[in-house]
C-alpha cells in the first residue's frame, strides 16, 4: 500500500501527517516525523481494514494575497 505524507517544520518539531487517512506524527528531523508516521500507521492498520481501492489525494497549492 502506497499512501501521501505531507511535512511541515513547526519548530522544534517536523510533523508528517498522512493525507490519505487521519494519522499523523512527529520527529526532531523530516527523516525521524517520516519513520514515527510509518511506524504509527502500522499501527493504525492492524486495526482497521486496509483500503486497496484507496486513490490518491488530491495535491493543490493555493496562493493567497495580503
Amino acid at each position: 500500500m502506497e499512501l501521501t505524507a505531507a511535512i511541515t517544520h513547526d519548530a522544534p518539531w517536523y510533523v508528517a501527517r498522512c493525507l490519505d487517512v487521519e494519522v499523523a506524527s512527529q520527529g526532531e528531523s523530516a527523516e525521524e516525523a517520516l519513520a514515527n508516521l510509518k511506524e504509527a500507521l502500522e499501527l493504525y492498520f492492524e486495526d482497521e481494514v486496509l483500503l486497496e481501492d484507496l486513490e490518491p489525494p488530491i495535491i493543490a497549492t493555493l496562493r493567497l494575497t495580503a
